[in-house]
């Protein structure tokens, strides 16, 4: 695959989001008395929302899935409805994690555990579904899409007036990841 391939990006991209959840794992693993990692997980929090989820899903469930449906990959029942589903769940842990922060930031236990809970929930769900899109989808759409389709997401991809996938947000996310 070229440097500017999609499917590259989108297995790059993946690499990104396994460190930072590696590194939440890190973090909320450790007992009290080591004070809550309150800023952090807004950090990780905010890069699994608007990177993993805004942009990299953004990417997968607005360009690639249609490209792949379009040569017939099965949607329900399929792999992408697998895929779209586990988003959904995915969306519902960070969700948890969110409505967790503010309590668990002040120390609540109940809070902490909570949160604890749908990140370690997260993290299983996304190295799983990571592993099944790099060697089972992406594979899949490494033979079902013609050049000027991935000439097509290429330029999805990297479109700059989209604002889930513009190069300022990207740096920003980049720098975080590299922070780590």
């Amino acid at each position: 695959m070229s440097v500017n391939h999609p499917i590259l990006d989108l297995m790059n991209e993946h690499r990104l989001i396994e460190k930072v959840l590696q590194a939440l794992d890190a973090r909320l693993a450790s007992s009290p008395p080591a004070p809550f990692p309150a800023d952090f997980v807004e950090q990780a929090l905010d890069f699994l929302l608007h990177f993993a989820d805004g942009c990299h899903h953004y990417k997968e469930e607005e360009a690639l899935f249609p490209a792949l449906a379009e040569r017939g990959v099965p949607v329900e029942g399929g792999p992408i409805g697998m895929m779209l589903h586990e988003h959904t769940v995915g969306r519902e842990c960070l969700a948890g994690i969110r409505e967790n922060l503010p309590s668990a930031r002040t120390g609540n236990p109940d809070a902490i555990a909570r949160l604890r809970k749908f990140a370690t929930e997260y993290a299983s769900l996304l190295r799983n579904h990571i592993w099944k899109e790099d060697n089972i989808l992406f594979k899949m759409a490494g033979h079902a899409l013609d050049s000027a389709t991935l000439d097509r997401l290429t330029v999805t991809f990297n479109h700059e007036r989209n604002p889930r996938v513009n190069s300022q947000l990207r740096a920003r996310y980049l720098a975080f990841v590299s922070s780590l």
